[in-house]
Parts: structure tokens; sequence; C-alpha cells
């Protein structure tokens, strides 16, 4: 558990917000994309890019040609945040109608990594976004690496909120009388479709299992 600190304390529905960091580490890990924001002069900039987290950093991985990770590598302030959709809640009203979500705002300064970092880096993006393929896929080359950039985020100052709860009813609901519920929501990998190399391997079996 730990204090939110004023920056992260969430004020919009407090009673959705948890402090747990196990419950942050595990919305991180299984997520694939974070939306990271930085502000250019004026104009406020939020990509979407893959990541992994590492401990207590996450690892966020781009061209190093683009703005955005110019940017993240100089140290410039970013706010990453995650969500994940797990249900349409259809209540009585539209109004009280809602979503079940599970979010993690992680908000500071990365710094770039380089070297044996960046390798290591890399390797746990790997196994994140594609688990088990490191070992069969070609390693990236000298010119692939030098085009890639890695900036590692601290998490630090974070908030996370959690939607679960059923259909709200109102007084003003009174004798209206649709169907309400719960509709689920999940990201499930389909077969895999081959385009080279005969049968997909185990492991790739296994992300559609």
């Amino acid at each position: 558990m730990r204090a939110p600190r004023p920056r992260t304390e969430v004020r919009r529905l407090p009673e959705k917000a948890v402090t747990d960091l196990a419950v942050l580490y595990a919305i991180l890990d299984e997520a694939l994309v974070a939306h990271v924001g930085i502000a250019d002069g004026e104009q406020p900039f939020v990509m979407p890019c893959g990541y992994a987290r590492s401990g207590d950093r996450l690892l966020l991985h781009g061209s190093t040609g683009s703005r955005l990770f110019r940017a993240l590598g100089s140290g410039a302030a970013a706010c990453v945040t995650v969500t994940l959709l797990d249900g349409l809640v259809v209540a009585t009203s539209l109004f009280e109608s809602s979503m079940h979500y599970r979010s993690a705002v992680v908000i500071g300064a990365g710094v770039s990594l380089t070297g044996g970092e960046k390798r290591e880096a890399l390797d746990c993006l790997s196994d994140h976004l594609l688990p088990g393929r490191r070992a069969d896929a070609r390693p990236p080359n000298r010119r692939e690496l030098a085009a890639t950039s890695v900036v590692a985020l601290p998490i630090e100052e974070w908030s996370v909120k959690v939607s679960d709860a059923a259909p709200e009813y109102v007084e003003d609901d009174a004798g209206w009388t649709p169907w309400a519920g719960v509709v689920p929501l999940r990201l499930q990998p389909g077969p895999p479709v081959t385009e080279r190399g005969g049968p997909p391997p185990s492991y790739v079996k296994s992300w559609h299992a």
C-alpha cells in the first residue's frame, strides 16, 4: 500500500481508486499498449506505444527519429496511461451506463538506455509482447539497434482506477423495465495464420489457447 501523491491522487470517483502496488503491476503486465503523452511547447502529443514492465520501471521503445522518443530520451516530463476494457455496463438509463475497466497512470521523466542495458530492455520487451519468440527470431543487427530508442520510466508516481460495479439503479428509473446488465469484453488472440516456416510453434499456439 502507499499514500497517493498530490499529482496522482484520484479526485473524480475516488471510490474507484486502488493503492495496491500489486494491482498496478498486474494491469501493466497484462496490457500490451500504452498511450504516452508529452508537451512539445504549447502543443500536447499522445502516441500509442508498445511497452513492458521490468521491476519498478516501464520500458518504452520506438524510433530514434520519433519526436516522442527524442523528447522522452532528453528527460521530458511524460504521462503514460494503460487501460484494460473489461465490459460494457448497460444500465436502465443512458446516463448511468458505463464501462468496466482497469486503468493506470504513471507520470515522470524517462532516461534513454544504451549498450547492454538497452539490449536487456529489448529482450524484456520481446518477452512481454511476443513471449517465447526470442529463442527463434533473428536478433537485431547494428543498424536496427541504432534505429531503435528505448526509454526507461521509473514507476514512482502513479494512480490506478478499477470500475467493476453492477449497473446503478436510481430513483428516476422507477417504471422503466429494460434489460440491464454487463457485457464482458476481452482481448483474445485468434488462431495463428502461417505465412512461412511450416506449422506455428507451440509458444505461438499457446497465445491463442
